[in-house]
């Protein structure tokens, strides 16, 4: 739980580079209730050069129905913008592969926005495949109250 404040400042620095700050309402108090409560619902890995955190990776379980098979989803990962192109991001993704194999899962899934080309090329380097058939789609906010209260649309 000492990582807490860590965490939210990987997340801030995050939307910062995504350009995302206006979406960010995460608390120190969400996040250890969130993922160090009774039911934690992500876990989070903090790759450290020396004493600072130079990146972070959160991820949860996901399951394919078509591969009857567990995986996982890789919410962020984030690497701080004086540590890339050190292999931090290339140590979080191999540790994240590690996890996935020992508890056999079948695949690691991941979103990149649109325009973050040089994470792009990364993961294609990595032999990761975009999945360009596939749109995802959100429910939040009043939408989803509203979903969650009609018996039909």
């Amino acid at each position: 739980m000492a990582d807490v404040p860590v965490i939210l400042d990987m997340i801030r620095g995050l939307a910062e580079y995504e350009k995302l700050t206006h979406e960010v309402v995460a608390t120190e108090e969400k996040l250890r209730e969130s993922l160090f409560g009774a039911e934690p619902a992500a876990e989070v890995v903090l790759a450290y050069w020396g004493a600072e955190c130079a990146g972070f990776a959160l991820y949860f379980p996901t399951y394919s129905t078509f591969l009857a098979q567990r995986g996982i989803y890789l919410e962020d990962l984030f690497v701080k913008s004086d540590w890339r192109g050190r292999g931090v991001g290339f140590a979080l993704l191999r540790y994240l592969a590690k996890i996935a194999v020992q508890r056999g899962c079948g695949r690691v899934e991941w979103g990149v926005l649109n325009w973050n080309s040089p994470s792009i090329e990364f993961y294609k380097r990595l032999g990761a495949v975009a999945m360009d058939e596939w749109s995802k789609y959100r429910l939040t906010g009043a939408a989803l109250e509203k979903l969650a209260v009609n018996e039909r649309e």
